[in-house]
């Protein structure tokens, strides 16, 4: 019987440095929400084959920040207020959950991972703004490590994701940079640490509301 075979290394290294170009481009805001993405044009921005293109952006369907249009366009998912919403209610339910479950199964091993990667996330804050959000993400996720879920850590990676670009949005207001988050993001490790599962969810939920009310606001402009 033949085989049938299989994409090459290089075809598989290219769909990959693809996908991750064209979806730091989305998170960003380079690749604004709701813009059409065009095989050629993109090819040419990459510098890549029409295939690695084609196959990166069904990729990024699956993580939802790529529509289908029709069976042969995409374009960026499109941002609202009521998209905003729905993530951040999910993101605080299934958040909780994981960080209270967590904490249940708290080890030195995992709360000495969380103080160095909070530690990095402070050191990153004068940092490239690439630099700091990898480190941000890393701290956050680090948060929901120890849940035991592998599908509700990847649940709530995937929401960060899509969450992000609304992050970015809040993050070019200077009523955005006026709060503290330096502080909340201690007041989550604190709680966290101490194995007090309450105050850190009402921390971390809180941390996330006070984004979400300004860009509500900011949303409805």
């Amino acid at each position: 019987m033949d085989m049938i075979d299989a994409p090459s290394g290089k075809e598989t290294s290219a769909t990959h440095g693809a996908y991750l170009a064209l979806r730091d481009m989305i998170l960003t805001g380079r690749l604004p929400a709701g813009r059409k993405l065009k095989i050629e044009e993109l090819r040419g921005l990459l510098n890549t084959g029409a295939s690695p293109v084609r196959e990166a952006l069904s990729l990024l369907t699956s993580d939802m920040l790529v529509e289908r249009i029709d069976q042969r366009g995409f374009r960026a998912a499109p941002t609202s207020k009521a998209n905003f919403e729905e993530i951040l209610a999910l993101r605080c339910s299934l958040e909780d959950m994981a960080l209270r479950q967590s904490i249940a199964n708290a080890t030195p091993d995992w709360e000495e991972h969380l103080v160095l990667t909070h530690h990095r996330m402070k050191k990153a804050a004068g940092l490239d703004t690439a630099v700091f959000e990898a480190a941000h993400k890393t701290f956050h996720m680090a948060l929901l490590a120890n849940s035991g879920s592998p599908m509700l850590a990847r649940l709530c990676d995937q929401l960060y994701d899509l969450n992000i670009r609304y992050r970015y949005l809040a993050a070019a207001s200077s009523r955005y940079q006026n709060r503290d988050v330096s502080m909340e993001h201690d007041d989550i490790l604190e709680a966290t640490v101490e194995r007090d599962a309450n105050r850190a969810s009402a921390s971390l939920l809180s941390h996330y509301r006070l984004t979400g009310e300004y860009l509500s606001r900011t949303l409805d402009t």
